[in-house]
């Protein structure tokens, strides 16, 4: 089964504690909303949930493949986009994931094109074709609307949405409104 929980999580950064006491437990089909204005620790909570990051108390239990989509898309600027996609998806054992992928994000048309050259957008709609490629059925998303239009949000909600229709969780950390029905509040 898959499964996320962080049970009594605390995280301290630069000598700074953030947040403490933190329990969240996310089954197949949920969600969870993290908000709160920049320097809370929204970001440092996703870095947690992926492992990135320990705790400065609390444990934290994953049982599923993850996906990160962090602030930094993680993707060779040299390579065409389906390239670089395809490095990820390859170590993933999902190389023929890649088109499907580009398709859901409104990138199939610019796959040849070398990622230094895509907009912020196209950039972030990159990385979260990264993240619908690699089947993870987990998906910690990190700010994922920054950069992104009206129409792109969109799409990425539907993503969501249909990711956690398939039985999928998904973690997003977030200072913009994004759509996530039913999904728990994490205000810090």
């Amino acid at each position: 089964m898959t499964r996320l929980a962080l049970e009594g999580v605390a995280c301290l950064r630069g000598g700074r504690l953030l947040f403490e006491g933190l329990d969240l437990a996310l089954a197949p089909g949920e969600a969870a909303l993290v908000s709160g204005p920049n320097g809370v620790g929204k970001s440092s909570l996703i870095r947690i949930a992926a492992g990135l990051l320990s705790p400065a108390a609390g444990k934290i239990e994953v049982e599923g493949e993850i996906a990160l989509m962090a602030e930094a898309p993680a993707l060779d600027p040299e390579l065409p986009l389906g390239n670089a996609l395809g490095f990820w998806a390859g170590l993933d054992g999902r190389r023929g994931a890649v088109p499907d992928a580009l398709a859901a994000v409104g990138l199939a048309d610019i796959a040849r094109v070398p990622v230094r050259m895509l907009s912020t957008g196209q950039r972030r709609r990159a990385a979260l074709a990264r993240v619908v490629a690699s089947g993870a059925p987990i998906w910690l998303l990190d700010e994922p609307a920054n950069g992104l239009d009206v129409a792109s949000v969109a799409l990425l909600e539907g993503l969501i949405a249909g990711h956690r229709a398939a039985g999928g969780i998904a973690l997003v950390a977030t200072h913009l409104p994004i759509a996530l029905p039913d999904a728990r509040e994490v205000a810090l």
